[in-house]
């Protein structure tokens, strides 16, 4: 694994370099403001495959898609619930990810080709350039699945395997996001996380 330390956001080189990383089917470690996280392209099943034996992952815990954008949402959901679209409204980006019905074929691999899919937008402006530079990613957190998810100070070298990480310091919140299912008329939270229940509770 390459691993490249640097101050705020990455230079021109840094984000070409992770642009082509996720582009020849690689596997990129790169900051949000939560945890660091792990990802490829959405509908690359090799580098899918590749995440979840990095992570030992249980084989039926689909990917999540992190944007650079809110309107990018609307490209992997099918239908966007009134729930869904204020949390995207008033939360986003922020620490927050949103389970939606997922648009035919979008995103295969990541979904593991289920009916829903989960979708954040993150509030950290390092991560917001990779992603500009890479496109939407299919990630999760960066860590072997049931130990601490990586914040930035312990070794990153605990995912030996991922092609590139960008590492840019410790995460602002240290927690992961909370998690809230969509798909129906109300919300509900499915994990607890870095956005305060009552702020979900509100919408």
């Amino acid at each position: 694994m390459r691993v490249v330390r640097v101050h705020g956001i990455p230079s021109a080189a840094r984000l070409a370099e992770a642009a082509a990383c996720i582009a020849a089917g690689g596997t990129l470690i790169f900051p949000t403001e939560t945890v660091y996280g792990i990802g490829c392209a959405p509908d690359d099943a090799h580098a899918v495959d590749a995440i979840f034996r990095a992570k030992q992952r249980p084989a039926d815990k689909p990917l999540a898609i992190h944007l650079a954008y809110a309107e990018q949402a609307a490209t992997f959901a099918r239908v966007l619930m009134p729930c869904a679209q204020r949390i995207i409204e008033r939360l986003w980006p922020g620490p927050v990810a949103i389970v939606v019905e997922r648009a035919a074929g979008a995103a295969s691999a990541a979904a593991l080709d289920g009916e829903t899919i989960s979708l954040r937008c993150p509030d950290d402006a390092a991560c917001a350039a990779i992603l500009r530079a890479t496109g939407p990613l299919a990630a999760t957190s960066a860590n072997i699945s049931d130990r601490p998810a990586f914040t930035g100070d312990e070794d990153v070298s605990l995912l030996p395997d991922a092609t590139l990480a960008i590492i840019t310091g410790p995460t602002r919140l240290r927690q992961e996001s909370t998690v809230v299912d969509c798909t129906g008329e109300s919300a509900r939270i499915l994990r607890h996380g870095a956005v305060d229940d009552a702020a979900i509770a509100f919408l």
